[in-house]
C-alpha cells in the first residue's frame, strides 16, 4: 500500500515507515560483505585486500546518486507538502535523468583513472592486477549503481518504502547467487565477484526505473520526459551535497586507512580492515537507513509548516538513535570473534588481530548515529549548507585528522580509535547546530504548543 505522509506518526508508525529503508541500506551494504566472504574464503586474502582497495573509488563516483536522491527527495517531498504534485513529479523526473547522464560520464572517467589511482596506494604485482580487474568490471555498471542510491531515498517520498525493500532484496539475492555460481562453480575468482556485483547493481537500478516510468504505477511519483530546469537541479544538488561529501569523505578515510595500514602493518592490516569495514558497514547502514527513511516525513511536514509533528518526529528519532547506539555497541563486542571468523578463520594470527582491532573500532557505534541522523535532518529541511558542514567536518577534518595523528601517539591502536574520536567531535558540532537553529525550524516545545493552541 502507498503510505501517506500527511498524518501523525506514533513511535510504532515511525518505525514501520522507516523499517523498509533500513533494510534497504542493510541489503545494499551486503553487496560488499558477500563479495568479501566469497573472495576471502575461496580466492584468498590478496584478493580481499584488492576489493577493499578499489571499493572507495567506486563509491566516490556512485554517490552522485545519493546526492541527487537525498537533496531531490527533500525538494520533492517539500513540494508535495505544499500541495503541488505536478511540479513534484517534474522535479523527480529531471533529477533521475540528470543522475543517469552524470553517472555515465563518471563511469568513463573511472575506467581511465582506475590503474593509476590504485598504484598510488602502493599496490603492485598481483595485488595491482587483481584490483584493476575487479574495479573495471564494477565500474561498467556505475549508472545503475548511482540510480540505485537515488531510488533508495525516493521510494519513501513516493510512499513505497516496502517496494524499495523488495527491489534491494532482489538485487542482493542476485549478487549472492551469482557470487556462488561464478566463484565456487565456474572458478572465475575476483572477476566472477565483480560480475556478480555489477549484475546485482543492474537489478537495483533498472527495476525501479521501469516501475516509476509506468503511467499507472500506484506511487505518488511518476517518471516522464521533461526539459531540465537548472535551478531546482542545482538546489537539489546543493542540498544533497552533504551526503555526497560524507560518502566521498568516508571513501577517502578508507583510502587513508589503507595507506596507514600498508605503512604500519602491510597486506594483513588491509585485510583486517576489510573485515571490520564489511561488518561495521551493516551497523552504520542501520543509522543511515533510519535517517534517510525518516527524512521525507520531516520534509513533508516542513513544507506543510506542521511544527508539532516536526518536533514529535525529532524527539522520537533522537531517542531511537540513542537506544540503537547502545545495542549496536554491545552486539559488536559480543559478535567481534564470530563475525571475524566468517572471513578469516583460515588464518589464526590474522583472526586474533582482527578481533582485537574490531573491539576498539566498535566504540564508534556509541556515537556515530548522532551526526548521521542530524546531518540528514538538515538535508530534509533543505539546509544543505549546515548538513554539508557536519558531513565535511565529520570525515574530512575530524576522522582524517585522527587517522593521521593518533597512530603517532598510540601506534596501531590509534588507527582503530580514530573513527571514534572523529565521531565524537562531529556529534558535538551537530548537536550545537541543532540547539542554535531549533527556534528557526520550530523544534522548541513552545512553538509546538503555540501551533496546537492556534489550531494550525
Amino acid at each position: 500500500m502507498t503510505q501517506d505522509m500527511n498524518r501523525h506518526f506514533s513511535l510504532s508508525a515511525l518505525l514501520k515507515f522507516t523499517f523498509p529503508t533500513i533494510c534497504m541500506m542493510i541489503f545494499t551494504s551486503l553487496y560488499t560483505v558477500v563479495d568479501g566472504f566469497f573472495v576471502s574464503n575461496y580466492v584468498g586474502k590478496t584478493a580481499l585486500a584488492a576489493v577493499n582497495l578499489v571499493w572507495p573509488i567506486i563509491m566516490i563516483l556512485a554517490t552522485v546518486g545519493l546526492m541527487t536522491g537525498t537533496g531531490g527527495s527533500a525538494l520533492v517531498a517539500k513540494t508535495r507538502g505544499e500541495g503541488d504534485d505536478e511540479r513534484a513529479n517534474r522535479y523527480f523526473s529531471m533529477l533521475v535523468i540528470f543522475t543517469t547522464v552524470v553517472a555515465l560520464v563518471l563511469g568513463g572517467v573511472g575506467q581511465v583513472v582506475m590503474e593509476p589511482a590504485i598504484r598510488l596506494f602502493g599496490a603492485e604485482g598481483e595485488l595491482l592486477d587483481v584490483t584493476v580487474v575487479y574495479g573495471r568490471w564494477v565500474m561498467a555498471t556505475l549508472p545503475f549503481f548511482a540510480l540505485q542510491f537515488a531510488f533508495q531515498v525516493f521510494y519513501s517520498t513516493a510512499g513505497k518504502p516496502n517496494y524499495g525493500f523488495y527491489v534491494v532484496v532482489a538485487a542482493g539475492l542476485t549478487n549472492v547467487v551469482l557470487d556462488w555460481l561464478f566463484i565456487c562453480v565456474f572458478g572465475w575468482g575476483v572477476r566472477g565477484a565483480a560480475i556478480a556485483t555489477a549484475l546485482g547493481q543492474v537489478v537495483g537500478g533498472l527495476v525501479p526505473l521501469v516501475y516509476f516510468a509506468r503511467r499507472h504505477n500506484s506511487s505518488f511519483l511518476r517518471l516522464s520526459w521533461t526539459k531540465p530546469e537548472w535551478r531546482p537541479i542545482g538546489k537539489a544538488c546543493l542540498n544533497g551535497c552533504s551526503e555526497l561529501v560524507s560518502n566521498i569523505a568516508m571513501s577517502l578515510v578508507a583510502m587513508l586507512y589503507n595507506y596507514q595500514l600498508m605503512r604500519y602493518i602491510g597486506e594483513d592490516g588491509v585485510a583486517a580492515y576489510s573485515v571490520i569495514g564489511y561488518t561495521a558497514m551493516i551497523f552504520s547502514s542501520i543509522f543511515m537507513g533510519y535517517a534517510l527513511g525518516s527524512s521525507p516525513l520531516m520534509s513533508y511536514q516542513y513544507g506543510a509548516r506542521n511544527h508539532t509533528e516536526m518536533r514529535s518526529i525529532l524527539v522520537k528519532s533522537l531517542g531511537l538513535v540513542g537506544i540503537g547506539s547502545v545495542i549496536m555497541f554491545l552486539a559488536a563486542q559480543w559478535l567481534a570473534a564470530p563475525l571475524s571468523a566468517i572471513f578469516v578463520s583460515y588464518d589464526p594470527a590474522l583472526l586474533e588481530f582482527t578481533v582485537e582491532a574490531y573491539k576498539l573500532y566498535a566504540l564508534a557505534f556509541l556515537i556515530m548515529g548522532i551526526p548521521i541522523y542530524l546531518s540528514a535532518l538538515f538535508t530534509s529541511l533543505n539546509n544543505g549548507v549546515v548538513s554539508a558542514i557536519i558531513a565535511f567536518m565529520r570525515t574530512l577534518v575530524f576522522e582524517c585528522g585522527a587517522v593521521i595523528l593518533l597512530p603517532l601517539i598510540w601506534g596501531i591502536d590509534g588507527i582503530w580509535l580514530s573513527v571514534s574520536v572523529g565521531e565524537l567531535a562531529a556529534s558535538v558540532l551537530a548537536v550545537g547546530f541543532l540547539i542554535a537553529l531549533r527556534k528557526k525550524y520550530g523544534f522548541t516545545k513552545q512553538a509546538a504548543l503555540a501551533q496546537g493552541t492556534n489550531g494550525e
